[in-house]
Formats: C-alpha cells, structure tokens, sequence
C-alpha cells in the first residue's frame, strides 16, 4: 500500500508540476531569465531622453543604453512592450537590424564585439504606451488631470516591467551604473524623476526638458517620471553620512497639507537609518513626488498618493491602533530604499527580500518611535490577513511572483526571528549588516539566508524552507498532565525544530520542539505560548 501511495503521489506531483510549468510562455521566459542575448554584455549607463506629450498620451525619442563586453558576441536583447515600437536601432550613426519576437527585441551588431571593450547603441522608439488601469498593481503610464485640469502624469511599472515605457535591458539581475533622465514636457508642467537635476532648457516651442542624473545603480523598474503643476519644497537631514537632502514635489494646491504629513519622513529616516544603516543614495538626494496612484519605491523618487492622512488610506492594517499613528505610504515605500532598491533581487521569484523587509520595517519604524510593544502588537495585527495560499517564493527564471503574503507572511517570519535571536542589538547588527555586504547589490534569498544564519550562528535551512517555500504553518500540540508537559510540532517540514518561548503560570520557559513527542517536568498548569512567534498552538 505504501508503494502504491508512493507511485500516485508521484504522478500526481509530475502532474501538478507539468501543469504550472505550463502557465508559463517563451514570453514569460525571454523577460524573466538571463538569455544569451543578455548575458554577454554588462550594462553601465543609459541616457533616456523622450518627449512626453500628455494632450496625445504618446511618448517619443531614445535610449542610449552603453555597456561593456564580458564575452564575444554579436546579438543583444533589448525589451520594450507593445503598442510603443522601435523605429531604428544605431550604433556608430549606422543602423542596426531588429528581429523582433513579441517584447523582445533581438540587434545583431554589425560586427562581433570584443571582450572587454565598451560600446553604445541608440534605440529610437515612439508610440502610446499601456494605460494603467489601477495603478500601481496594474502598472504603465497614468493619465489624469489634477483638481484645475492640469495634466497629471506618472510611471508605475512593478512586475510588468519598466519596458511598458521605454526600452532597456529588462531583467532585474544588472543594474545600470549610472542614468542620466531627460523628460520635455510642456513649459506649464514640470517633470520630476529619480536623482538630482542636473538642469532645465527651456524650448521655443513652449516645452522644457528637465535632466535629472542618477550616480547610483538603479533597477529598472525603480526609474521614473512624474509630471505636474508641481511646486517644491524641502530640508537637510543631518545623517548618518552627514547632510542628507530631503525634497517634496507636490501639487500647487496641496504644499500646505504636504508641509504637515510629511513630517513623517526625516522621522522614518531617523529611524531606518538607526535599524539599516546609512540611507543608500546620499548622493542622489530623497525626495517624495505626490501622484495620482497610491506610491511605490522609485528610487531616491518615492512616490505619494496616500491623500495626506495616517494609516493607509485611512485604514489600519494591523487593527491594532498603531497603523494610525504614521502615513503608511511615506514609511513603507521610502523602507524600500533600503529593501529594493539599495539590496535588489535578481529573480522577481525573490521579491519577498522587497516586501518582507520593507513590511518588517513599518513595525521597526514603530518600535523607535512608540517602542517594543507597540512595534509587536502591529506586527502580529497583521496576521489576520494573511492567506497562505500559495509559497512566498515563486516560480524562478519566468519573471513570477510569489504570494502576496510576501508582505505580512515575510513581516512575521522576520518577527519570529527576532525572538530567536533574542538580542536585539545583534538583530539590528544583522539588518545593518545586510544593507552594507550587500551595498548597492543583486541578490538571491540564498544570499540571504546564508548570510543570516552566519551573523547569528543559528542554522536557519528548516526556518526558511518552512515559512518561504511551504504554505505550513508550525503547530505546536500540547497537553499537560501530573506535573508534566508533552509537546510536538505538526505541520512542519523535516529536520524543523525551531525553539519557542511559553508562558507557565506566567513564567517564562523555552522548549525545542520536533516532529516527535517529547515530556518536560514543570510546574503549574497554565500554559501560553509568546505571541511573537508566528505558529499555531493546539492543546490536546
């Protein structure tokens, strides 16, 4: 029987495995693995320099993509989406030829290029990029108008891919070294993208084109414009790295409102740059650009849309009360410029490394502002929400993310850990350690994990296995009886034995439960578990 339970398990397994291998296209293979194409050239710098026309919802011009040789070769993949197109591709003011298969553009070069060597090539595109729909998850270009009818633009791009609007090497796991963004728009808007400007040229035909450069690698995805009656304010941070420049773009009619929320953000930097070490992007500045969608982490460019009140949108996530005493948007995005766009995953299948960190990091904001308690009572709020559904890690090599629980699954894995640890001063020595090993990098969750199991001299294989690859989540069975207590973890996957700190009669005691019952003298008959510690108990 057993044989035979073996052998339908296993077809069943091949079965599964074979289907959602299936969901999957050459498409979601060209965009999500290093193809050859992509893996013979290192990018270092891009000059993207477009015209934005909002009335016409078109975006027209060029990318300047320069790279270096690592070996020779003589064809590139370049990604951009329809419906925008590519009209020629030159290098050396020749033209080069496009072979095109859906996003991916593939430029043979006219001559095989040597090892080491450094080049460039001009991609000229046009055309109306995708409209977002419910921007930022459903990503592109959002079109709209402010409250006098002014044209109110921005970019959101996560997932979809920063291709949905302009033509680059679209793969997460080489960052350009340095950018430098050029946007003509109208001379009654203005464009605000990442870094600083460098300058404005004003045009006679009624257009200004602002050049903002970015000295730091960037993600794709990360790059951006927003464009509005924008007005500016800001103020100098004194840093961890010295003086830090803080800039707020916000719309002419909301500057007094902005002047007021947004004292939030030298308090998050106060308190990340405390937990993570020195914000990563000294040299390009921190700005918050309001736009018409809700906000995400464009680096040294975050955006707002959270409508100038706590919480998000009003709401608190946790259900704790502690959600209310900070604007989710400006302390969650601006965490990720620590989780995302300082450490970058190289497969979106990674993409908890973003949002578990950046999740964890609303609880740290709380625990150095409100405290400890406060900081856990939020963190394990959240728990409600989450689905266990499906893994946190997703599919590798197809550009596939995994669960949402990413986020608040990923925030209470890192809680527990902290228990573990039960140093807190070492926890903060790990996530600042993270932020400088890993300074301006790619990463993989390995990476990770190694890293953090040899900071702290705990083996986290089972801990990460279970809480990232698995939808299990720990119960610990229990009973008590004559003075002695038995215990075990079901629900787990093998070796699993993580210790757990309980309460009897309110005195603390730590067990190191496995899959096997094991029996401890103690005394007294009440029994909780700690909270902190994210596993289900159950009392036989």
């Amino acid at each position: 029987m057993k044989t035979f339970y073996t052998i339908v398990f296993s077809i069943l397994s091949l079965t599964l495995l074979s289907a959602q291998e299936s969901q999957f296209t050459r498409q979601d293979s060209l965009r999500g693995s290093i193809t050859p194409e992509r893996a013979w050239w290192d990018l270092t710098y891009y000059h993207l320099d477009i015209a934005v026309d909002p009335d016409k919802k078109t975006i027209s011009g060029k990318n300047t993509i320069h790279y270096k040789v690592l070996k020779e070769h003589n064809v590139m993949q370049i990604d951009l989406q329809p419906p925008l197109k590519i009209e020629k591709v030159l290098q050396d003011n020749k033209p080069l030829q496009v072979t095109s298969e859906g996003n991916a553009h593939f430029i043979t070069l006219s001559t095989v290029q040597k090892e080491n060597s450094k080049n460039a090539i001009e991609v000229y595109y046009s055309g109306k990029p995708r409209e977002a729909v419910q921007a930022p998850w459903d990503g592109g270009i959002s079109w709209k108008k402010d409250q006098n009818g002014k044209h109110f633009v921005a970019s959101s791009c996560q997932g979809l891919g920063a291709s949905v609007w302009w033509p680059n090497k679209d793969h997460m796991y080489d960052e350009v070294d340095s950018l430098l963004i050029s946007v003509n728009v109208p001379s009654t808007l203005m464009n605000v993208s990442n870094g600083r400007l460098r300058k404005t040229e004003k045009h006679d035909n009624d257009t200004k084109t602002y050049h903002w450069f970015v000295s730091n690698p960037i993600n794709n995805y990360g790059v951006n414009i927003n464009i509005g009656d924008y007005v500016h304010f800001g103020e100098q941070y004194e840093g961890e790295k010295g003086k830090l420049d803080m800039d707020y773009y916000v719309l002419r009619d909301n500057l007094e409102k902005a002047k007021k929320q947004f004292k939030d953000a030298p308090k998050m930097m106060k308190a990340f740059e405390h937990w993570f070490g020195p914000y990563p992007f000294y040299e390009d500045s921190f700005k918050l650009v309001e736009v018409p969608y809700l906000g995400m982490e464009h680096q040294s460019s975050v955006t707002y849309g959270n409508k100038y009140i706590n919480g998000y949108l009003g709401n608190d996530l946790s259900g704790s009360g502690w959600g209310l005493k900070f604007d989710f948007i400006i302390i969650h995005e601006s965490g990720h410029e620590w989780f995302a766009n300082n450490i970058t995953y190289k497969d979106a299948a990674d993409m908890w490394i973003h949002e578990g960190f950046t999740a964890y990091s609303e609880s740290l904001f709380l625990d150095y502002h409100y405290g400890k308690k406060a900081a856990a009572e939020y963190v394990i709020g959240t728990r409600k929400k989450i689905q266990n559904d499906s893994p946190i890690i997703g599919t590798y090599n197809v550009n596939n993310e995994g669960s949402s629980d990413m986020y608040l699954k990923g925030s209470n894995m890192l809680h527990t850990l902290r228990q573990l640890i039960e140093d807190d001063e070492k926890w903060r020595s790990v996530l600042r350690g993270l932020n400088s090993t890993f300074y301006h990098k790619t990463v993989t969750t390995k990476q990770i994990e190694d890293y953090i199991s040899k900071e702290t001299n705990i083996d986290l294989t089972q801990f990460f296995d279970q809480y990232l690859r698995t939808i299990k989540i720990p119960v610990l069975e229990y009973n008590i009886k004559d003075g002695k207590l038995k215990y075990r973890y079901s629900n787990i996957v093998d070796k699993f034995d993580m210790p757990v700190r309980l309460f009897i009669d309110g005195n603390p005691k730590w067990i190191q439960p496995n899959a096997n019952w094991q029996t401890k003298d103690i005394k007294g008959n009440k029994l909780t578990v700690d909270p902190n510690f994210y596993i289900n108990v159950k009392e036989l």
